[in-house]
């Protein structure tokens, strides 16, 4: 019973510290990604921002599907420092160029290493959780995760305005050498203990295919990460662009917007795991999301306090979809069904194929604010994958 009560000590311990460095990882992740679409237009036009993040993220969807070869390889542990050194050369590349082409290559390697240091940090946390507590587990660790992104934004816009672009690439690289110093000193924490199955890409993505919830589970993850596409590449050049909203006023707003996932997820997570289950609150979400995106297409004003009231609304549907998708996904699944995590995170990357090469589509034919409008229907579709899930209460 002593060993029982020290076990579960230690594991308490263990999450702690990837709570905290979630929260460092996230503030590092967040400066640059609210601005990189701005600064990518400053050197071409829309449209080849848009293409860019096809290429960009298919390129990481290729990456993170051969990812688990390399962890079954050389260890989750060993890979996440080779992660974090390549993701902090990418920042450190953006501050020391003027060149579009380095600019480019840069981002890509920061977009690739983005998506897979939060792949070692899922297997980690995985290891330390329980099915009983997967919902508090979770969305406490995205809860951090997203106090760092409620930081970045209002930093951001105020690093700009003192250094311009290259200020918060900077600050975002120094933000690593902590992480790693941490990560380093408690390595034996972290070290691989799992027998990961092994499988070929095909048989495992058949495998996810066939179960109806894996799948459904995945479709609704990549319906909120469209969404987040939308509101990382679109939202800021709109409002910034296209409606003349200052930076150092979206910094405000992006903050603000963003308090719902520390208001929500937690108490989300909670009622998830001891009373009704995820579909209910996975309709609320899709509900909340989809009728903000159509207030989007319909503001067509400068109205600071309508574009924030609107912002924190879609944040507030946003908010209860990841909660419930990481809370679900996790309780199906395993630390040592690796594939599988690594499918359910290519819905990230995948997202941002998807919303870009719909902008284009869209913006070919239709001023911005469409492609608003199309989201909105398009989330729409989330009721049926939600409908076909089997909950877990």
């Amino acid at each position: 019973m002593l060993w029982f009560k020290k076990r579960n000590k230690e594991k308490k311990l263990r999450r702690l510290l990837l709570y905290f460095l979630g929260l460092l990882l996230a503030v590092s992740v967040a400066l640059p990604t609210y601005i990189q679409s701005s600064f990518l237009n400053e050197f071409v036009s829309l449209k080849m921002v848009s293409l860019f993040f096809i290429i960009a993220n298919t390129i990481t969807v290729i990456t993170i599907l051969f990812f688990p070869r390399l962890i079954k390889q050389f260890t989750n542990y060993f890979l996440a420092k080779i992660v974090l050194i390549i993701y902090m050369v990418s920042l450190l590349s953006l501050t020391l160029t003027t060149n579009i082409a380095v600019a480019l290559i840069s981002i890509i390697l920061f977009v690739i290493s983005s998506n897979l240091i939060w792949i070692n940090m899922d297997i980690m946390l995985e290891n330390f959780s329980t099915n009983a507590r997967t919902g508090r587990i979770r969305t406490t660790y995205f809860t951090f995760m997203n106090l760092g992104w409620i930081l970045a934004p209002n930093l951001s816009a105020y690093l700009i305005k003192i250094g311009g672009y290259i200020l918060p690439f900077l600050i975002a690289a120094s933000l690593v050498i902590p992480f790693f110093a941490i990560f380093l000193y408690a390595g034996k924490k972290f070290k691989d203990k799992i027998n990961y199955k092994k499988e070929k890409i095909i048989k495992s993505f058949i495998r996810m295919w066939k179960n109806k919830n894996l799948r459904s589970i995945f479709f609704v993850a990549l319906l909120l990460q469209i969404f987040y596409s939308s509101a990382v590449v679109y939202i800021p050049i709109y409002l910034h662009h296209d409606l003349g909203i200052s930076w150092s006023i979206l910094g405000i707003i992006f903050s603000i917007m963003l308090l719902p996932f520390i208001i929500f997820e937690i108490p989300a997570g909670i009622i998830a795991d001891k009373y009704i289950g995820e579909k209910e609150i996975l309709f609320v979400g899709i509900f909340i999301l989809a009728v903000s995106l159509f207030l989007f297409f319909y503001i067509k004003t400068p109205i600071i306090w309508l574009w924030a009231l609107a912002l924190f609304l879609s944040r507030v549907g946003a908010s209860l979809i990841e909660a419930m998708r990481e809370t679900y996904f996790f309780k199906i699944v395993d630390v040592e069904d690796l594939s599988f995590i690594n499918f359910f995170r290519t819905t990230g990357p995948l997202g941002y194929i998807i919303g870009p090469a719909l902008a284009i589509l869209v913006i070919s034919f239709l001023p911005l604010p469409y492609i608003f409008l199309i989201l909105a229907i398009l989330m729409l579709s989330g009721f049926f994958f939600v409908a076909s899930l089997k909950d877990t209460k």
